[in-house]
């Protein structure tokens, strides 16, 4: 896990809860996930995919694509989703891997299509919109949000976090909001939360060597 610039290694937390979880979604010119995926192995290191920057989670997903389907796009970094989306709008790239609620509007106002989402089911506010794994790619990837504390917090205290933390999970204001941000939610109690950690933890560490950054 990182704060800020800083690193806070996971075995150093004790996880209370796995909050909201945002999954990559790709955008693009094609009318469908199929169609698309053919170009990307017809094409191969030639669709220019625009992401969030080197190593950044959006990056890492169409990083995931390529390495399940064997092609490569020529992958273009801006400073973050949203220059990535505007140069997609601009015609600068082909594509883009981004978070739902980054596109929302442009896809609302119909220029923009999405074309299939990293996750395990489809989501509220793109109903229509495949997953990956109904096109036949068993991928399911996502930021998450959680809270953690230092590992050696007293269990009483972590317990009232917890507790708290499950309650206000539970609120529907917060699902509302969440919904209406495009920002999936997918609460988990602590080891639940702790083995999700810990199994993108081992994707992510079999994946990066193949790409030749450091993050």
């Amino acid at each position: 896990m990182r704060r800020g610039m800083g690193r806070a290694p996971q075995h150093h937390l004790g996880p209370l809860a796995g909050g909201a979880r945002t999954p990559a979604q790709g955008e693009a010119q094609w009318a469908a996930a199929q169609a698309f995926l053919a170009a990307s192995k017809a094409r191969s290191g030639e669709i220019r995919m625009g992401n969030s920057g080197p190593g950044s989670i959006w990056h890492l997903a169409h990083a995931a694509l390529e390495d399940k389907l064997g092609f490569k796009y020529n992958a273009i970094p801006f400073g973050g989703a949203a220059p990535a989306v505007l140069a997609l709008l601009g015609g600068h790239v082909d594509a883009v891997a981004v978070s739902p609620g980054e596109v929302a509007t442009h896809v609302q106002s119909g220029k923009l299509k999405t074309l299939a989402v990293f996750a395990d089911k489809r989501l509220k506010g793109f109903d229509n919109v495949p997953t990956m794994k109904e096109r036949g790619v068993d991928i399911a990837l996502s930021t998450w949000r959680g809270l953690a504390a230092p590992k050696a917090t007293p269990a009483d205290v972590l317990a009232v976090l917890a507790d708290a933390t499950r309650k206000t999970a539970a609120e529907p204001a917060l699902r509302d909001t969440l919904d209406r941000l495009s920002m999936g939610q997918a609460y988990a109690e602590a080891e639940a939360f702790r083995a999700m950690m810990k199994g993108q933890n081992e994707y992510f560490k079999a994946l990066v060597p193949k790409l030749n950054i450091k993050v």
